[in-house]
């Protein structure tokens, strides 16, 4: 047998080790995936079945009436809507801010750049609380606003260090020195060679700012009390709050069609979480290159 064959069978043999990493992967990804489909199994059968809690990764009785009670809702339409706009606005006003804290930081010539360095650390680890949060908001006139939902959060320290270890490791000074040669600016170099070589961290970072705004509610509960400017989780958690305990639910607009609370529940979950999980297979190719590299180098 030829020396390359023996090779290349002893590349292919698979270790035991490799075989219970494989097997661990595969139950973790199952503990994600399983959950999700029970969820959509539900949200597509028959209150029926539901109800006789036979339904588990297959749905029974199929019908789409949860998601007609929901697009028959005039609540949870405007509320999607209003979530899309926060969050895109929360995510491109992070990214701006994120982007002109962590790009200076990066430099030797600025001056005071540890003490801007450690501030912001500072403030991973110590917080004013609720209520000063609170009184602060109400003084600024933002209760009540989609701002309260955009501002206070739209800056995160951790994602500004992850960032910045990723523009020291990966853009080289040299780089930079040459464009100051042929008579860039600042601004410039930060625009044409920066950002286009820092895509990864870029889809990365703004990935983590539009989940995390997505799925929050906690602020909104606090600052906001206007249902017309509720966003969609925090209606969708109201709304199995107030279900919890009934029998049955209709649209707010169309109250002839009828579901009983946990088929609703999970469909208003699929509705709430669907549009976010379409963002992941535009920055997949980035997601995990830029994590690696913002989070170790540096």
């Amino acid at each position: 047998m030829p020396s390359s064959a023996i090779s290349f069978k002893k590349r292919r043999k698979i270790s035991i080790g490799e075989i219970i990493i494989c097997i661990i992967i595969a139950i973790i990804s199952l503990t994600c995936i399983l959950p999700f489909i029970h969820v959509f199994s539900k949200s597509v059968s028959s209150d029926h079945y539901v109800l006789q809690k036979s339904v588990y990764l297959l749905p029974k009785g199929f019908t789409l009436t949860a998601y007609q009670n929901i697009f028959n809702d005039g609540k949870m339409v405007r509320s999607m809507w209003l979530t899309i706009i926060v969050t895109a606005l929360f995510t491109v006003i992070g990214m701006i801010a994120t982007t002109c804290a962590a790009y200076p930081l990066t430099k030797k010539r600025l001056k005071g750049r540890l003490f801007f360095s450690y501030l912001f650390l500072f403030t991973l680890y110590f917080g004013a609380g609720l209520i000063p949060e609170y009184l602060l908001m109400k003084q600024l006139n933002l209760l009540n606003t989609i701002w309260v939902l955009v501002l206070p959060l739209a800056f995160s320290p951790y994602n500004m260090l992850i960032m910045k270890s990723f523009l020291q490791s990966n853009i080289p000074d040299s780089l930079e020195e040459s464009a100051f040669l042929d008579g860039a600016s600042n601004f410039q170099i930060l625009i044409k060679i920066v950002l286009p070589l820092s895509k990864p961290i870029i889809a990365t970072l703004s990935l983590f700012y539009a989940v995390g705004r997505w799925n929050a509610y906690a602020d909104a509960k606090y600052y906001i009390t206007k249902q017309a400017l509720y966003p969609l989780q925090l209606l969708l958690n109201q709304m199995v709050g107030a279900s919890a305990d009934s029998t049955a639910i209709s649209a707010l607009e169309g109250g002839a069609v009828m579901s009983t609370p946990e088929v609703l529940q999970a469909a208003c979950v699929m509705f709430a979480t669907i549009p976010i999980i379409c963002v992941y297979p535009f920055v997949q190719k980035y997601f995990v290159k830029g994590v690696m590299i913002g989070a170790v180098k540096g």
